[in-house]
């Protein structure tokens, strides 16, 4: 391939996997689902699976948004530290929040089966190397409380590292048991695909651009003039949820990816692991189902997506830079470069929520590095939302915290 583009690598390799409808009439449900990513095919799947008459709708096609940039690391790990987090928020949100996290995965891999995906979801563990000497004190802390707190964990020094994956120039790190990956933008299409036969509506190039408030349901109006009447909303619209609430909650971040060309040979020792750093930004790489090697990083502010895909080339250097220095004699050969964009929180966790200026609302937005299993912890979230009742990490996930 040896393209450089603001189309994401599996958005081009899995090409056009199914295509719906807009919608072309007036239409009634329990629950609107806004943004059909990952995160809204998961909750329509929640929606579904307990009887709920479920619409789902996008401005795009299905899951071109960031769902195809997505590098789909699927970790218990948050993007701030088990040991910081728990100053922030204190000891039992911290814990539960990255268990929460853990059991995402479990979750995952159990829908993964059930619905007989071909999304390649793969069981793996996950290395966290310290990239500098000073790290390794504060990435001890980290390790003691991911122990203390129960995680299946693993201290490797420099050398443990050295003979198990052949990485240089690192000072130690831990190595968890718990992980895995999986291609999303295919499974958030086969979730889709699943629920469409049980009963779900899915309408594509649908952009909602006002909705009217009143007592026990909203009306969704459309681009198009059309109108949804909806029990519930659930806003599933992740980064671009900046564009529909006022406060600034977080922060964007563009983040940039290279895939390799296939060779699963060369790609062995990692073929199970996920593996990241703690530099700032923090490098991070998997192995992809298809035998490539994905390597991602260089992140920084988001200033639109013209300036961040003009840097395109700059970002592959600097990433393919840094990979030299854990693997100097090894020679990468570049495949595939994109861009995406990500929100980031200052507490590392998501904004699984009612929000006071939306009635009959609900916000699912799992913003940072866990995306994808925050979206999965949302669906009980959402489902007892729905139910009028609240989760135990609803005060940690909420707006205003």
């Amino acid at each position: 391939m040896d393209l450089k583009s603001n189309e994401p690598f599996w958005l081009l390799k899995n090409g056009l996997i199914a295509t719906y409808p807009s919608l072309k009439s007036d239409e009634e449900c329990d629950v609107l689902i806004i943004g059909a990513g990952i995160t809204g095919s998961l909750i329509a799947h929640q929606m579904v699976k307990e009887g709920y008459d479920t619409i789902l709708i996008d401005k795009r096609e299905l899951c071109n948004g960031s769902t195809s940039a997505t590098t789909s690391m699927l970790q218990y790990e948050i993007d701030i530290p088990l040991y910081e987090l728990t100053k922030k928020i204190g000891e039992k949100g911290a814990v539960a929040s990255y268990k929460a996290c853990s059991e995402a995965i479990d979750t995952l891999e159990v829908l993964a089966k059930k619905i007989r995906s071909n999304a390649g979801f793969k069981r793996k563990k996950s290395l966290y190397f310290a990239s500098k000497k000073k790290d390794v004190e504060w990435l001890n802390k980290e390790y003691e409380a991911r122990k203390k707190a129960g995680f299946d964990v693993k201290w490797l020094n420099a050398n443990q590292i050295l003979q198990k994956f052949g990485f240089e120039n690192t000072y130690g790190g831990i190595l968890s048991k718990q992980g895995a990956s999986i291609d999303a933008f295919q499974f958030a299409h086969e979730l889709c695909k699943h629920n469409v036969k049980k009963g779900l509506k899915i309408f594509d190039k649908t952009e909602m651009i006002e909705i009217e408030y009143h007592k026990g349901f909203n009306i969704a109006q459309l681009k198009s003039g059309f109108k949804i009447r909806t029990k519930k909303i659930i806003y599933c619209i992740g980064y671009e949820s900046k564009n529909l609430l006022k406060e600034n909650f977080v922060n964007l971040k563009s983040t940039y990816a290279v895939v390799s060309e296939v060779d699963k040979d060369k790609f062995k020792n990692i073929g199970t692991t996920l593996v990241w750093n703690t530099d700032e930004p923090y490098l991070y790489m998997r192995t992809t189902d298809d035998g490539r090697l994905l390597i991602g990083g260089g992140d920084e502010d988001f200033y639109g997506a013209e300036k961040r895909d003009a840097i395109l080339d700059k970002k592959e250097n600097e990433i393919l830079k840094n990979l030299k220095k854990i693997k100097p004699d090894y020679q990468f050969y570049p495949d595939f470069v994109w861009a995406g964009t990500f929100g980031e929180t200052k507490d590392g966790l998501p904004y699984i929520s009612e929000h006071p200026a939306f009635k009959n609302s609900y916000f699912v937005l799992g913003f940072g590095g866990n995306g994808i299993t925050f979206s999965v912890t949302g669906m009980e979230m959402a489902s007892r939302f729905m139910k009028g009742r609240k989760h135990p990490l609803s005060r940690y996930f909420k707006f205003g915290r």
